[in-house]
């Protein structure tokens, strides 16, 4: 019988969420006769007008909750919680992030920028990107004092 600690299956979580999003984009490439993995952004599968957008939500607040429950373990993961908090506050705040996007900020039709929830999808999307940019570095410090 395998039995696994709290770690592994958070660290499992970790592993599945880039794999689920990977899927959700390849799958879209395939469902969505007009969507071009090269011409349109991620986003695109997930737009007000978008026609499997209930699909993508799921897909994608799945992916950002496995995250999001990764990066909560991560800080007692590493070095049994000894050392600064501040790589994964940023990466917790950066899945937060993609969750609110994708629950409440769904890119403008057709992938446009024109009203405020567009422009905030734009917004917390480049926040959360460079939270989580931030948070690697932090971790990286952190991990050059064990």
């Amino acid at each position: 019988m395998i039995v696994m600690n709290l770690f592994q299956i958070l660290a499992i979580c970790g592993m599945l969420s880039p794999i689920i999003y990977t899927l959700m984009w390849i799958f879209g490439g395939i469902i969505q006769p007009d969507y071009s993995h090269i011409r349109d952004d991620v986003s695109s599968l997930m737009a007000v007008d978008a026609p499997n957008k209930k699909l993508f939500d799921k897909f994608i607040i799945t992916s950002s909750t496995l995250l999001l429950v990764f990066y909560l373990g991560l800080h007692w993961g590493v070095n049994g919680g000894e050392g600064s908090i501040v790589g994964p506050l940023l990466f917790v705040v950066s899945g937060l992030l993609g969750v609110l996007v994708a629950l409440f900020f769904p890119l403008d039709e057709g992938g446009e920028i024109v009203t405020t929830r567009g422009k905030m999808h734009l917004i917390l999307i480049s926040l959360s990107g460079i939270l989580c940019t931030a948070g690697m570095v932090a971790m990286w410090f952190r991990l050059e004092s064990i």
